[in-house]
């Protein structure tokens, strides 16, 4: 593959999965090619054209080179030096690398190059979409809704979303007092529906739908299991389930299933 048909590839790319527009910012470089986040603006990728001698390389020739950023300081020192990478080219700062479009490196590795690079320049919100699946621990209260026969005759149920779940995420419902125990494995199959609600005890900007995996008997992760085994010694809000108890929540479900 050629460099302009690698130009080409890198482009149609990020054409494809992020919808990036090439912007040709510099009239003195006509070659040039920005590639941006939609939402917060920020490059994650520029396509230039430098002589060979530039980079270090024999020659006068202009050469096709990708400039993508790394997150993390070790991966960049290892990849720099290896054929067709090079510290980055004008951005070195920031862990900024430049990969030969020649061909010397495989197009994949581009690609996934271009994907880091996505993923490190990303606004927080849009980070937390992409990142892998997470378990939380949500509180329930009883006094302002019957959340012990919420999934009585339905699988999936709206319920007020405080904390940056996304999609495919687990969430085990804890019910507090009289009951003060982990009730439901659930599943988030819908997140970030605007709702407006206020009254004197509850405020609601957000919803979530979830849908039930897995009912626990009440005896099984009482408050007093939790903070007597896993040091947990309050539910007040959307937190992330320790290893452990995650690994005894999850083995009880497989055994009951």
């Amino acid at each position: 593959m050629n460099e302009f048909s690698l130009r080409n590839s890198v482009l149609e790319y990020a054409a494809k999965k992020y919808s990036s527009v090439p912007e040709y910012l510099w009239r003195r470089f006509p070659n040039y090619a920005v590639l941006r986040h939609i939402n917060n603006n920020k490059w994650y990728a520029v396509i230039m054209d430098v002589p060979k001698n530039k980079l270090g390389i024999t020659g006068n020739e202009r050469v096709d080179i990708l400039n993508v950023k790394l997150d993390d300081p070790m991966e960049r020192d290892m990849l720099i030096g290896q054929e067709g990478y090079f510290k980055g080219y004008h951005i070195s700062r920031g862990n900024w690398i430049s990969i030969l479009l020649d061909g010397t490196v495989p197009i994949a590795e581009i690609y996934n190059m271009i994907d880091q690079s996505y993923k490190v320049t990303a606004s927080k919100k849009k980070k937390d979409r992409m990142r892998l699946p997470k378990e939380w621990l949500i509180p329930a209260n009883p006094k302002y809704y019957d959340i012990e026969h919420a999934f009585d005759d339905r699988k999936i149920i709206e319920w007020k979303q405080s904390g940056r779940m996304n999609v495919g995420d687990t969430v085990f419902m804890y019910v507090a007092a009289p009951i003060s125990a982990i009730l439901y494995k659930c599943k988030v199959v819908e997140c970030d529906i605007p709702y407006e609600y206020k009254d004197k005890n509850l405020t609601i900007n957000t919803l979530m739908k979830i849908e039930i995996l897995h009912r626990y008997e009440k005896n099984n992760f009482t408050f007093d299991i939790l903070k007597s085994k896993y040091d947990i010694f309050a539910i007040r809000g959307p937190r992330n389930v320790p290893h452990s108890l995650s690994c005894e929540l999850n083995k009880y479900t497989e055994e009951k299933n």
